[in-house]
């Protein structure tokens, strides 16, 4: 039983493009041969020497969190990091990340917590606008024209739109001008003004066949000076991005959603606290796995009633609670990310079946390790 390591790569490359992850990230191979055959992949949320002991000789270790994330300049054994690098190549095992890609991957880590907590996602709380790198063009030709006009521009390139070429729009209409002294009109004469049935057609192209695209348009069309408008288009958002918004199956008190929590995710030191009224009404949940201050002010106008993240500091909390109803439940970053392990498990599962065993590491990669809980209600 055993896969390539390049066949495993291809796999969490589909499901959790590395297009997707932040500029500042770092994702993907940290260590291994894409020709190595497996024999096994570990997932977890953290790359820690515990963890990695988990891991059998020649097998992956598919992490959420880099372990090399910003300036390195050593691997040296006598570093942690380096160490930890050291040990996983001298006993064939690979080392990958996939982070703010499969943050915002569809489904990923946000969609991974909804589930455990018993949401039907809806929608993305902060959509991800990938490039559209399309014009829409507009183009007024006389009607006799038209159809040479627009086999030059569907050769240069315009036209595409999915699995259908020669893709264009047309209407017909007026065209009017007054030629001035110096033009040489197709059409009329100087000094007249001159009305001529045209046929208004529309068509997409890449931006980077503009160039190429207008060369063909101006070679083909009969005006000296042609009437035309080049529309960069803006991409509608998808279905990827930062974040959930997700409905319960039947409403429940913010009291027992907050049990609801504790009761989903594994049992850290930080704990589960909540700042909102105990008693209001909770049907429609925003959430955001790992670090999520920076979507508050996107929770707050999403039309929810809760927002479940972590690592949420005073200040930004303390603000958000002066200016909007939207409860908070703060929860430790590895619980609310330890679920998107069992997704991408089954991710590879689908993929390989019985060929690939995957694990998924029950190690409590929480830095924190002791805590004191609060009870009751201390508003």
């Amino acid at each position: 039983m055993s896969a390539r390591l390049s066949d495993v790569i291809e796999v969490l490359d589909e499901a959790y493009p590395p297009r997707l992850a932040q500029s500042w990230d770092s994702v993907g191979l940290v260590c291994g041969d894409p020709a190595d055959v497996l024999d096994s992949v570990t997932i977890a949320v953290d790359a820690t020497p515990a963890v990695v002991d988990e891991v059998p000789e020649g097998g992956l270790l598919l992490a959420h969190h880099p372990l090399l994330l910003r300036g390195v300049d050593t691997v040296a054994a006598s570093t942690p990091k380096g160490a930890l690098v050291h040990r996983l190549i001298v006993s064939g095992r690979s080392l990958f990340t996939a982070h703010t890609n499969a943050d915002s991957a569809s489904p990923g880590v946000s969609d991974a917590l909804a589930d455990a907590l018993g949401l039907t996602v809806e929608a993305v709380l902060e959509p991800l606008s990938e490039p559209a790198d399309l014009d829409k063009w507009v183009i007024y030709v006389p009607r006799a024209n038209a159809e040479a006009v627009q086999a030059a521009v569907f050769e240069a390139g315009a036209g595409h739109i999915g699995d259908y070429s020669h893709c264009s729009w047309s209407v017909c209409g007026i065209g009017q001008f007054l030629p001035h002294d110096g033009a040489t009109p197709a059409v009329g004469s100087v000094g007249t003004v001159e009305r001529v049935e045209e046929d208004r057609f529309e068509v997409v192209a890449p931006a980077r066949a503009r160039a190429a695209v207008l060369a063909a348009m101006r070679a083909a069309h009969p005006y000296e000076e042609p009437a035309f408008d080049i529309f960069a288009l803006v991409p509608a958002p998808g279905d990827t991005g930062m974040g959930r918004i997700g409905t319960l199956a039947k409403p429940e008190s913010l009291r027992a959603f907050v049990s609801r929590v504790v009761a989903a995710l594994p049992r850290t030191s930080w704990g589960v606290r909540a700042a909102g009224d105990p008693d209001r009404v909770v049907s429609r949940v925003a959430v955001c796995g790992g670090a999520g201050d920076s979507l508050l002010s996107i929770a707050a106008r999403a039309d929810v009633q809760a927002f479940v993240t972590a690592d949420l500091r005073h200040h930004p909390a303390d603000e958000h609670r002066r200016t909007s109803e939207v409860a908070l439940i703060d929860v430790a970053h590895w619980a609310s990310e330890f679920p998107w392990c069992a997704q991408a498990a089954e991710v590879l599962r689908s993929q390989f079946g019985a060929d690939l065993p995957v694990h998924v590491s029950t190690t409590r990669t929480d830095p924190w390790n002791l805590g004191h809980e609060t009870c009751g209600d201390q508003s």
